[in-house]
């Protein structure tokens, strides 16, 4: 089929990328030139494993597209689907000024029947919006052209999203149009084939189900860090309660990691639209609205933690080990680091930092502390002469480094390791006044 993918961000360049190693026709349309530009060059603007190999091929193979013509891109597609982002407007709702704006652009250049596709994380009632926003345009041209507006949320984990692409645990489709549900079962022809499970619904119980299972995940997140504050002021082992519950099937082991909050371009934002409709039509959410709370207050709580532990952190050097909200990604959006390194600083400290990937996203978001920051190449050089380690995010190269080196690297030997990398290293506790999350 020919499908348009308007955006090339992270959900759209994923979802445009797989689309066309399922064998579609894909252009991926985007406003940025310099971004349109490097992604004709086969360079990527984020950092997702997997996902440039198959780019190249698909690109070789004259599957996949890159353009910032909106004319070219729209007028002749099957398959429009809308991948732009919903930044949050100041009160946390979802500011849906980009979204509006590609319907009013398929509107002015469609010339017959397209199935358009939410793909970004809309409130429920924007597929209305949607749709009446296009109508508008082709009235102004006095055309009378059909078409549907279907909502197909995405699952995607960063670090992990070609995977889930290409292996999803679900695919919802919100519609109430045979016609459009027959070429979305089209377009999903691999996934139907592999017997993946397809969930069927109307459009706004479809836009609903997103924001519902991101709030349920940042709530069980809020959970388990709740449990551990308490846990480690009664002397109990959160990781060992978090196994048990885990193991009851009402409740599954997933998301009962206890650490610094989460983070993320998904959970924050999400929980705060969600809550915002919850207002709107005169909802309280309020076990989401307490999630958020205790997300912040446990950031707050890592820094009271170093600062007490170290008795007081002024003029101290502290190294922090990861800046990304989560591994495999570049992503710094609303990561703990950014907080926590924001609240170390200003309890006095000098901040030596390095991540994998997240350097740079980190350097403009902090930019207003970066005389208080050092950015290193490698661990090795931002572990000398510092008093604390800080491991904020769990990379795989920081779970195999050698702790009896970076002692000897280090002033003095305060490790705080918020995603309890070392518990079981039976040498952690004998070289550093070690402490990790939820135990003593």
């Amino acid at each position: 089929m020919k499908i348009t993918v308007i955006g090339t961000g992270y959900v759209g360049l994923v979802q445009g990328v797989i689309l066309s190693e399922f064998g579609h026709k894909v252009v991926c349309l985007d406003i940025d030139e310099r971004k349109i530009e490097n992604l004709k060059k086969g360079i990527l603007p984020i950092y997702e494993p997997g996902l440039k190999d198959i780019l190249d091929r698909n690109v070789a193979e004259g599957r996949l597209q890159f353009t910032t013509n909106k004319e070219y891109a729209l007028e002749n597609s099957e398959v429009i689907f809308i991948a732009v982002g919903t930044p949050p407007a100041e009160d946390g709702s979802a500011d849906l000024t980009y979204v509006l704006d590609c319907a009013k652009d398929i509107g002015k250049n469609i010339k017959d029947y397209v199935v358009v596709v939410n793909k970004s994380t809309v409130p429920v009632g924007t597929g209305d919006l949607v749709e009446e926003t296009i109508e508008n345009e082709l009235v102004k041209r006095t055309l009378n052209l059909e078409f549907d507006v279907v909502s197909n949320p995405e699952f995607l984990r960063e670090g992990k999203a070609v995977n889930d692409c290409l292996r999803p645990d679900r695919v919802v489709v919100g519609t109430e149009s045979k016609k459009a549900q027959v070429i979305m079962k089209k377009i999903y022809d691999v996934l139907y084939i592999n017997k993946t499970p397809f969930v069927f619904t109307n459009r706004r119980t479809s836009e609903m189900i997103k924001y519902a299972s991101n709030a349920f995940l940042a709530v069980k997140i809020s959970f388990i860090n709740e449990i551990a504050l308490l846990a480690e002021k009664v002397g109990a082992n959160t990781q060992e309660i978090a196994t048990a519950m885990g193991m009851d099937g009402r409740i599954s082991p997933k998301f009962l990691h206890c650490g610094p909050g989460y983070g993320g371009s998904c959970f924050p934002k999400d929980t705060a639209a969600i809550v915002e409709i919850g207002k709107e039509y005169g909802e309280d959410m309020s076990v989401i609205a307490a999630a958020i709370s205790a997300n912040e207050k446990q950031k707050q709580k890592m820094v009271e933690k170093i600062v007490r532990e170290m008795n007081g952190i002024s003029g101290k050097t502290i190294c922090v080990l990861g800046l990304s909200f989560k591994p495999d990604t570049d992503d710094v959006r609303d990561a703990p680091s950014i907080d926590i390194i924001k609240g170390l600083i200003e309890n006095g400290a000098n901040i030596k930092a390095y991540c994998p990937k997240g350097i740079k996203e980190a350097k403009w978001r902090l930019e207003a502390y970066n005389n208080k920051i050092k950015y290193c190449k490698d661990e090795e050089s931002s572990t000398q002469d510092a008093e604390a380690i800080v491991l904020m995010t769990e990379w795989n190269q920081f779970r195999g480094i050698n702790l009896e080196e970076l002692k000897n690297r280090m002033k003095d030997n305060f490790y705080f390791d918020l995603r309890n990398v070392h518990t079981k290293n039976c040498k952690v506790r004998s070289l550093f006044k070690y402490y990790p999350v939820g135990q003593k």
